[in-house]
Parts: structure tokens; sequence; C-alpha cells
């Protein structure tokens, strides 16, 4: 059904696209096909008139008759059409768009001409005069009851049943009461009245001058001045609102100011007119415009005896955020020109409104004025109030309440502006010396923001030790504070600091590629995510800093900053503050490692004279420390050396068959053999010529080498396939043989170091950190892989040769390389038969021994020649064989 809608509107679309083109056909769609379309999903709509280059509101006005267009523009007043005209193109969508001002109070009373008359059923007010054709019920109550409705005729006189006639024109509604009721009482005796007023006799009036349809109009009796606005439509847009007449017999009765009435609720001159009366509205002779800062943007219409206080009072007054000390107008002069003229309107001023007047109220600075800003681990951040000495021990009067149980405080930072331009100069402090007093106080100034660190680098050290210190809500609820960053802190530290998110990050993004450039030269440090770190942590809070000071260097005024590596919590690059020196690095790097050697620290100092000169200074950092001499500058470097000699815990693992496998702790310059001794020795299973001796380093070399193997093949496959496009079809798909490219670079390499202990050779190994040493039980069995019909693992018989163990597992396949067939030996080297070592050097020769394993090649030649295969082939083979034997020995 769906699909017969779709084809139907298609041959509308098309019908309704030929009607536009062409006026001469005369096809129209029907009001079923129209109401039909409009049941479609509006997305189906908009779809469908894309498609067919139809503009949906050209389709809705064909489809209906020119005279209800008519009608409905006739509805809508001239400056509200010219907006509906006015249609939005693609363009105008991503241009700035102004606020347009609007006259105001014209739109109260916009609108179509309307018979407008009061509700019969309001109350009639005594001082209503009553007229011509009004009708009057009476009530008589007492001896009798009767009710009467009598009008009121062309003589001005009332008929009241079985009394004579009154003359009521020109009394009061309050005077007939009176009236009919002294009559009653006086003509029927024990008779009582009720007077009320009943259906009024409606009333011509004439509304003229700028009324949006002038005229003659019928009201009510009751109407007054606003309801003759609104049976003629309002105010034209050049009409007057202040300056409306109201005259009877050519006499001026009153003149009403309609802003009484919209801006104070004032309708004491909206007076009740009279049959004949005419409205005359004036045109508005001056205006004036209002903008900006204020609660009512509008053009508004101006009196002679305006001031500035009735032109704020129009406006609504000023906005909170109003700079009302810088206000801007703009005038007419004599000469007819427009100028610009600034006054301060917190102060008396002279400024007298004129037609013509654009007043702009612009908004005052958002900053922060007598402020101090507190971020980072503290259980209340955000801005406090600043006064003329004020201290650090002000904001943090209670130390154990104001800061969070991960707050450093040993390092902490204040930021301070020093200069229009937003530069920075940075304060360091700890916290811990002020609150012991072994550090003065510290005078703030206004707009300081006060960065407090977390001492723990990693989210999860953090979060660690929240949970653990968690024990009761009010705990819990600290925690929170905690998320505060990342919902309010960061963007007003970054707007503080002058940073966007986008710049921090490209400025991040740069040093890690520097910093994993660098890593790749050695062991590839662990990389750490950006959500990995701690969120008040130094990584975090530092960047902002650090980009800003880089930011504001100058050839004359080098960034600053400076750099401590080595043997600290937290090497990096950190804000160099004012009297910097050794200590306050220390402290900034968050304090030594346990390996920090002390006697002896490099200061690395980079000097600029003719040319870049370099100068290590070194010292006694325990003696700094007492006794500071050496001070920072931009640029410094501290370099804290590992103590000599110094070595974490050494440790290596020995497992399998010794008398006491397990983990022990090295000296440097141990060897294998020695550690053989504290192991007390193999046991009498031990086999001793399949032991597997692993390393972390020659690990760290074989991975590379699979990575780099992995890219010269797949170098060597792409430009084979170029080179032997012709025979293709003969060849691996890339497809396949890129499957096998991924799974070689996800082997994980072991770092194997052939061995052979029953030499002495066992005296010269000196072991490393992370060393292992598997030494399997005996085996009686010799593998074969590979091409071969059916790969097994067979009995180990001293008799039988390579060839009687490759018949015994079915014998070669057709692909099989029959001359590159080699035996991996126990111990990890590599033999060929019947020749000397290939890999390894082996006194074996071909000779055969419990536990070795034959392998049988793929012949790489049916595979485009790529030699480079057979090499893929065999760490492959070696690898997971001493995998397999390592993940026997770690079950067992």
């Amino acid at each position: 059904m769906e699909e017969i809608s779709v084809k139907f509107f298609r041959i509308l679309f098309l019908s309704v696209f030929i009607l536009i083109s062409h006026q001469t056909v005369a096809i129209t769609p029907s009001k079923q096909q129209i109401e039909q379309f409009k049941k479609l999903p509006k997305a189906q709509q908009e779809a469908l008139a894309k498609r067919y280059g139809i503009d949906l509101n050209t389709l809705d006005g064909n489809t209906k008759g020119d005279k209800k267009d008519e009608e409905k523009d006739s509805s809508i007043r001239p400056r509200d059409q010219k907006n509906l005209l006015e249609e939005e193109t693609e363009e105008d969508k991503y241009k700035p768009k102004l606020e347009e001002l609007k006259p105001f109070g014209y739109e109260l009373f916009a609108g179509e001409p309307t018979t407008f008359i009061p509700s019969e059923l309001a109350a009639i007010p005594d001082t209503y005069l009553l007229g011509i054709g009004d009708m009057v019920k009476i009530n008589l109550y007492g001896k009798t009851n009767e009710e009467h409705e009598v009008q009121i005729d062309r003589e001005g006189r009332l008929a009241i049943p079985n009394l004579s006639p009154i003359h009521v024109i020109g009394l009061s509604f309050k005077e007939l009461k009176a009236l009919i009721s002294k009559k009653i009482a006086e003509e029927m005796i024990g008779v009582q009245a009720f007077v009320s007023m009943g259906e009024l006799n409606p009333m011509r009036i004439m509304v003229v001058g700028e009324a949006y349809k002038p005229g003659s109009y019928t009201v009510s009796p009751l109407a007054t001045v606003t309801h003759a606005l609104f049976v003629s439509g309002g105010v034209s847009d050049n009409g007057s609102l202040r300056k409306i007449q109201v005259k009877r017999a050519g006499e001026l009765v009153t003149t009403f100011d309609l802003y009484d009435l919209l801006l104070f609720g004032d309708s004491s001159d909206d007076v009740v007119l009279k049959p004949g009366d005419v409205v005359f509205i004036p045109p508005a002779a001056k205006k004036i415009k209002v903008k900006g800062e204020v609660n009512r943007q509008a053009i508004f219409e101006l009196k002679d005896s305006d001031s500035l206080d009735s032109v704020l009072a129009m406006s609504g007054g000023f906005k909170a955020n109003a700079n009302k000390s810088k206000v801007v107008v703009s005038r007419y002069n004599g000469d007819g020109k427009r100028i610009t003229l600034n006054y301060n309107f917190t102060q008396n001023t002279s400024y007298k409104p004129q037609n013509g007047d654009e007043i702009s109220v612009n908004a005052a600075s958002t900053r922060f004025q007598n402020t101090v800003t507190v971020v980072g681990a503290v259980t209340s951040p955000g801005h406090y109030e600043w006064h003329q000495g004020k201290t650090l021990k002000d904001v943090f009067s209670a130390p154990r309440e104001d800061l969070l149980s991960i707050a450093d405080f040993g390092y902490s930072l204040i930021i301070r502006e020093v200069n229009f331009k937003g530069d920075i100069d940075i304060l360091q402090f700890s916290l811990q010396d002020i609150f012991d007093g072994k550090s003065g106080d510290i005078a703030l100034s206004s707009n300081d923001t006060i960065v407090v660190f977390s001492r723990y680098q990693l989210k999860e050290e953090e979060e660690q030790l929240l949970d653990d210190l968690a024990y009761n809500k009010e705990q819990l609820k600290l925690r929170e504070n905690v998320k505060l960053w990342e919902q309010f802190e960061r963007d007003e530290f970054l707007k503080y600091i002058g940073l966007k998110d986008d710049e921090l990050f490209e400025l991040e993004e740069e040093e890690v590629k520097l910093i994993t450039s660098i890593g790749a030269l050695f062991e590839e440090p662990e990389e750490i995510e950006e959500d990995d770190y701690a969120v008040f942590s130094r990584q975090k809070l530092l960047a902002p800093i650090v980009a800003k000071l880089q930011r504001q260097a100058t050839p004359t005024e080098p960034a600053k900053l400076f750099a401590v590596n080595g043997q600290v919590k937290f090497p990096g690059v950190y804000p160099l503050a004012k009297q910097a020196n050794f200590q306050k690095a220390v402290q900034a790097a968050g304090g030594f490692l346990e390996a920090a050697y002390l006697e002896q620290v490099e200061l690395t100092r980079v000097i600029y004279n003719d040319g870049k000169q370099v100068e290590h200074i070194q010292f006694n950092g325990l003696d700094e420390l007492t006794s500071p001499t050496h001070a920072l500058t931009s640029k410094d470097t501290v370099n804290i050396f590992p103590r000599p000699n110094w070595q974490d815990r050494l440790q290596v693992k020995v497992v399998g068959e010794v008398r006491f496998p397990g983990i022990y702790t090295i000296k440097r310059g141990e060897t294998l053999e020695s550690l053989l001794t504290r192991v007390g020795g193999l046991s009498e299973f031990a086999h001793k010529d399949a032991a597997i001796f692993t390393r972390e380093s020659i690990k760290r070399k074989e991975t590379s080498q699979i990575q780099r193997l992995t890219q010269e093949l797949r170098r060597d496959i792409i430009t084979n396939t170029f080179q032997k496009s012709a025979t293709a079809n003969t060849s691996m798909p890339y497809e396949d043989m890129d499957k096998i490219l991924r799974d070689l670079s996800k082997v994980e390499a072991l770092g194997r170091l052939v061995i052979d202990l029953d030499k002495r050779a066992t005296k010269t190994i000196q072991l490393e950190d992370g060393d292992a040493l598997y030494i399997p039980a005996m085996q009686d069995s010799v593998s074969v892989i590979g091409e071969v019909n059916l790969a097994a693992t067979h009995l180990f018989d001293a008799g039988k040769s390579v060839d009687d163990y490759i018949k015994a597992s079915g014998g070669l396949k057709q692909k099989a390389d029959d001359e590159r067939i080699y035996i991996i030996k126990a111990n990890g080297s590599v033999v060929l038969p019947g020749s000397g070592s290939w890999f390894a050097v082996s006194n074996y020769a071909n000779q055969l021994a419990p536990g070795d394993t034959i392998v049988v090649p793929l012949d790489a030649q049916h595979m485009d020649q790529l030699t480079l295969w057979s090499t893929a082939t065999q760490i492959l083979s070696q690898i997971g064989l001493a995998a397999a034997s390592l993940a026997t020995l770690n079950k067992d």
C-alpha cells in the first residue's frame, strides 16, 4: 500500500510541476489528492518535493482559491506581511542575525477591525449616562410583585406601567435608581422597586487619523478609547500612542497617553465615549531607539516632557550586567550628520532625549573582580571574595576540612596576572611549610588563582585512596568534589589561562609524539591514556599553565619553565616560579625516589650569548637543600642521578627439575653456575639438554626482528604481485598472505638463549633481572612436524635416522622442501642432517637425541619464490616449540 501511495504522489508531483512550469496546462491537483498528500509523514513530503524540485509553499498556494488567499492576507498586518515575505535562504542561516527593534505597544491592538462590544453582563457603573433606546428593568415587590422592562423613547422619557412618564435622558444610572424609587414610593404605597439596566442601545463613534482602519464604528455605550482602538484594528506604524485625542462636538475632551496604561497600568484617561465622539490618532512626531542590556529593547515614542528617567522607565531599566558608565548615544546633529556621544549614566548627566536618538547599552565585563579562585584538590572549589590583606591562611583556615585527603601539601601554585595582556607569573608554595610556620604566609592579590595538586599521578591510585577512606556519607560526598573539575573548574580555569581545549589538545599531542619517538630507541614505555591520569594530577593541571607560559614567551623574555629529570616521583616540565631554587624544583617533582644520589646533582643551563652554549653545574644536593646557592632560570634542567651501581631488587626464576625451584634474588655479576648451586642442582629426572633459558632483553630484540621481518615480507609480496600480475591466478591471494603476516606480527617472542648446561659456559653467563631458567623432565621421544602426511611424536630409537622418523610419519607431502629439512635440538639449537650447524653452534651433527624435533619446511617455490617464507616458518616453529615446553612446565 505504501508503494502505491508513493507512486501516486510521484505522478501528482510531476503533474504539479508541469502545471507550474507551463501555465497553459489547465490540470490542477484535486482536493482529495492534496489531503492524501498531507497525510504522508513530513519527511516523506520533503523527500518527494526535493526529488521533483517542487516548492511546498507554491504547491500549497496553488491548492487554495484566490479569494481565500486574499482573505488570509488581509488579516495580516503590513509589518507582519513583510516578515513573512522575507524568506530565509540557505546562506542567511549562517549569517549573524541582528535583533530587529520593533515599535513598542503597537502589537497590543494589532489585528482586523472587529465589532467589539463589552459583555452585556458587565456591571453598569453608577456614572453611566442614560441614552435613547436603553432598556431599564424594574422589579416591584411588596403589596404587588411585578417585573417591567421599559425602553427610553426618542423624547427621553421612561413610561412605567400604571405610572406617569418621567423624563430621564441625561441622568446617570445612580440618579435614575433614586428617581424611580422615589416615584414608586409616592404613587404606589407599600411597594418598593429594584432597578437595573437591560440591553443598552449601541452608539456610533468615529476613529480617524493614523488608525489601521479609520472609519465610523458602532460600539457599546460603555466603550472607552481603548475599545475604539480595538474595533479599528489599532494604530498604524506611523501613528502616535501618546497623543490620542477624544473630541466631542469639536471640542477637545481629553488626550490619552497609552504608555501610561502599557507601562504603569494607569487607565484614568481612558474615558468612556459618548455618541458622536471622535477618536483622533495623530502621527508620531518623535521616536527614540533603546537597545542592548536593558529589560525592554524597542523603539519608543517621545514627548517634549520626556527625560532620561522616563526613557529608562520605558525600557524597563538596566539589566544587572549593563555597563552604565559607558553608554553610547547616536544622534543627528544640526547639519543632519550622524554623530556618536558617550554618557555616564551612573552620575548626573546632561543627556536630553532627542528625536532619532539611538541609545546602546553595552554589557559590562564578565570578568570577576575582587575575587580569588581556588581549583584542584579542595573540598569547595570556586570563587571567593578578595579584600586587601587576604592571605592563604584566610582561604585555608581549616586545612583538614578545606583540603581533600589526596592533596599534595608540598607543592601548590598561585597564578597571578601581571598586565593587561593577561600574562601570568607563578608563585610556588608549600602548604605544609605555611601551616608549620617554616615559611611566611602569602598575601593574595585580586584575581589570583590558587592551584592545589593531588599527590597521585594516576586516577587508579587516587580512587583507591578515596575508596579506602570513604567510610560514611560525608566522606562519600567529598569524593563527588573530585568530579567538579570536569564540570566547572576546567572550563573556568582554561578561560582564566586564556586557552581553548583544542589548543591544549594540540600541545599535548605534540609532546606525546616527541616522547614516543625518543622512547622508541629504548624500551617502549607503557602508554598511559589521558583519562588514566588523576583529575588533579600534575599532568592535567599543569598542561594549560605550561601552554600559557610558552605562548607569552618573547625573544627577550624566554618561557618561564624548567625541567626535572631522573630519580624524582614526577619528572617533567614545570612553571618557573619567582625565587625558584633547587628545593622548590624537588617539591614540584614530588620529592626524591629511593635511588636518588644527592651527593652529586647536575644543573644544565642554556646560555644565549653570541651562540647557544650549554653549561653543566654540579653541586651537592644535600647542601643545596639547607643553604640554597643556585637560583633557577628559564629552561634550566635539574638532573637527579641514581646511586652508583644502584639496582632495584634483581630477581630470576627457576622452574622445573631442580631441588629448590622458585624466585631468587641475585646480585649484580652473579653467574648461572652460582644460581644452579643455590637451587641445589638438578634432580635425577632433569633433562638438562632440553633446558630453556629466557631473557627480557633478548625478548625485546626478537620482537623487533619479527616486526621488521613482517614489514619486509609485506613489501616483497606487493612487489612480487606487480611484477608477476600475469600469473596472479596461480599465486596465493593477497588477502590470505596479509592474514598470515598479521598472524606473524602477533607472535609473542620468548627471548630464548641457547645454553648447554654440560659446558663450562655457565660460569660466564651473568644473570640479569627477569631471567628465567626452565628445566623440563627427561623426554624419550622425537617429534616430526611440518610438511609430512601425519605430524606425530615417536619414541626415541637410537638406531633410527631422520628418514626413518619421516617415513614413520607418512612421508613427505608434495609441497615439502626435502633439501631444507632441519632438526631443532632439545636445547634450542638447529642443525641440518648430514652437515654442520645452521643457526647455532652445535657438535650434534646429524645425530638425534631424545626431545629433538624434525622440521620439514614448506617449499617456498610454491609461493611465487618468496624465500623469506621459510625463515618465517622456522621462527614460528622454534617459538612454538619453546612455548609448548614452557606451558607444560608452568602447568606442572
